[in-house]
């Protein structure tokens, strides 16, 4: 699986923005991944927050949709989650990861993300009220 490493992360208040970058190590064929964003809080497991395909078809946990935007420059070799509307509840520290086939199942909202999965170093988002 390609390297990915994550930055952007920060500390902003509520109703704050930020946009995450998720850059890929040279020669990864962009394209040909499904690519996610993930979260988590100490203690709890990780979730799956947004995913897009190589069609750039995205799909969103309930909590972040409409707040959050997935996207992807493959020129660029960066996978982006722009963030708005930030919430408390969004602290977490967020990853990204890629796969050949889908990297997120969801159910009635909620999202996890495949065991399949191998996670870097992530970047913390503290939002604070």
């Amino acid at each position: 699986q390609a390297q990915l490493v994550e930055s952007g992360g920060g500390s902003v208040q509520t109703g704050g923005s930020l946009r995450l970058s998720c850059a890929a190590a040279e020669g990864y064929k962009f394209s040909n991944y499904n690519l996610g964003w993930f979260r988590q809080v100490p203690g709890q497991e990780r979730e799956g927050v947004a995913a897009i395909d190589p069609d750039d078809m995205t799909k969103y946990a309930d909590s972040v949709k409409g707040r959050f935007t997935i996207s992807q420059d493959a020129a660029k070799k960066t996978l982006y989650l722009q963030m708005n509307n930030l919430k408390p509840e969004d602290t977490a520290m967020y990853y990204c990861a890629s796969d050949n086939g889908s990297v997120m199942d969801c159910s009635d909202g909620y999202c996890i993300p495949y065991d399949r999965l191998s996670w870097g170093q992530g970047t913390q988002v503290t939002v604070s009220s």
